[in-house]
């Protein structure tokens, strides 16, 4: 299978080029990018003239297990999405069942830190599950310091994890935010000899909690600097709040002084995650300067009205997914911070798209489009188009060189060691994997909103997985389930 893609605007942050050129597609890989390329015999052409052409958006944090979720990430841009902040565990139960279900992208998962000790400390065993992993987050039972016996097991789960092909290991340390030191150090220096990133949701900054047992921006810089460690600070735009401008600058002295620290962040001023998570206790959400009408439940759209209603839903349903509003996006200052987050010199987009949930229990969907009542955080559909809107077209902070820099190539990048397939994708120089998006420069914006989360983006007019079109004209292929996984090389 042949594709031209004919006179587009080609963007590659590999190469830095940026200029009207055609590409070339053949069996899944980029073979020639240049002007006025020769039609082979038989190849389908497209007109791409006026449209934007980059590899397809690399989305290191999402948590999109199915593939209705996939769908709505593809009308954003995503070609890889992959779940590196939570991870799964068993690994290799993970990969099975997402290859046995199909995927419109390719796909991926880290060693799970919460998994391995939730199995040691709490005897939960692990079923590569999200609900299940959300549900696990409420539990106390795991949240606690290991013993020297109990350190050594989970370790080496995760090791054991990391041997059969994890993409490094992902840890919700803000989820257990009282745990000792010692023993993120020790999930650092684990990393370092395995020559595999670390994906960390940090503990609590000292601003906050005034007892934490580190400040969570400072914490992993000291990680990366004692042990050499890759280190990935997920979403720094939500943890930070209204201190990012202090952690922004405390993870910039660090990289200045060589720690391998990559940062991420989404254009969104709200966050999503288990309502029996431990940063959104009453006390705590009084620390951040939030009260319980901050939370809203992801699933009956309930504001929360006071602490006695939120300890109430904490206890009899810790899974249940809920939005958490830590910036105010109308307020101009509030706005600037979400903002300087994004704008951080290297710092890389990503979702942390949730799934879709409907009321009767359902989690997914082959329909399209997707059936009314779906409920998820708006970033699962619309973090990239947003971003775009944002940093290009409006502001423009940001050149479409540097914008699929950001979204495509650095991504990529954090992978190359643990997974050298990577290699392939983040730009497109011949032989690179054809994963591919093509988007109206003029069009492209999101269109999800908190109470309508699941209105695709508008303005991706083709996206090609491994060379297979998903999204044709702007219209979702339902037909296509190209993705392929992505995994570390097993030890």
């Amino acid at each position: 299978m042949q594709t031209l893609l004919r006179g587009g605007r080609v963007v590659d942050p590999g190469t830095g080029f940026d200029g009207v050129a055609d590409v070339l597609v053949s069996e899944g890989v980029i073979t020639a990018v240049g002007a006025g390329l020769a039609q082979p015999p038989g190849c389908t052409v497209l007109d791409v003239t006026g449209l934007v052409v980059g590899p397809g958006f690399i989305d290191l944090h999402s948590h999109v297990h199915s593939i209705a979720g996939q769908r709505l990430q593809a009308m954003d841009g995503v070609t890889t999405a992959l779940d590196l902040e939570a991870g799964l565990m068993p690994i290799e139960r993970a990969y099975a069942e997402a290859a046995a279900q199909g995927r419109p992208l390719h796909y991926g998962f880290s060693a799970s830190w919460g998994s391995a000790r939730a199995q040691v400390l709490a005897g939960i065993e692990p079923d590569a599950n999200i609900d299940s992993g959300l549900a696990v987050l409420g539990n106390l039972a795991w949240q606690r310091s290991s013993s020297a016996r109990e350190l050594a097991a989970w370790l080496s789960a995760l090791d054991g994890e990391l041997a059969a092909g994890a993409l490094g290991i992902g840890v919700l340390l803000g989820y257990a935010p009282g745990t000792d030191p010692s023993e993120f150090l020790a999930v650092a220096r684990l990393a370092a000899v395995a020559g595999v990133p670390t994906y960390t949701h940090v503990r609590e900054l000292v601003e906050v909690d005034p007892g934490t047992p580190a400040d969570g921006s400072e914490e992993i810089a000291i990680a990366a600097a004692e042990t050499g460690a890759a280190m990935h600070h997920c979403h720094v735009n939500s943890t930070s709040g209204h201190h990012i401008d202090r952690v922004l600058g405390a993870l910039d002295r660090s990289r200045a002084a060589g720690s391998r620290v990559t940062v991420e962040a989404y254009p969104y001023g709200a966050g999503s995650t288990a309502v029996g998570a431990a940063f959104i206790e009453p006390d705590r959400l009084r620390m951040k300067g939030l009260s319980p009408s901050s939370v809203v439940m992801l699933e009956s759209g309930e504001r929360i009205a006071d602490e006695a209603r939120l300890r109430q839903v904490r206890h009899s349903d810790p899974g249940a997914p809920c939005i958490l509003e830590f910036l105010d996006e109308e307020n101009p200052h509030e706005r600037g911070m979400l903002h300087r987050a994004l704008a951080f010199p290297d710092a890389i987009v990503a979702s942390d798209a949730l799934p879709v949930y409907w009321q009767d229990g359902s989690r997914d969907s082959t329909e399209w489009p997707l059936p009314s009542g779906g409920r998820t955080h708006p970033r699962t559909a619309g973090t990239y188009a947003k971003t775009l809107r944002l940093m290009v077209r409006e502001s423009g902070a940001w050149t479409w060189l540097e914008a699929f820099r950001r979204c495509s190539y650095l991504p990529a990048r954090v992978l190359d060691e643990v997974a050298p397939s990577a290699r392939a994708k983040g730009h497109l120089a011949a032989g690179a994997d054809a994963d591919l998006v093509v988007l109206d420069p003029a069009a492209i914006t999101d269109a999800a909103t908190y109470f309508d989360p699941t209105r695709p983006s508008v303005g991706v007019r083709h996206l090609f997985v491994a060379g297979v079109p998903v999204v044709s004209e702007g219209q979702l292929r339902t037909d296509a389930l190209p993705g392929r996984p992505v995994r570390g090389e097993p030890r």
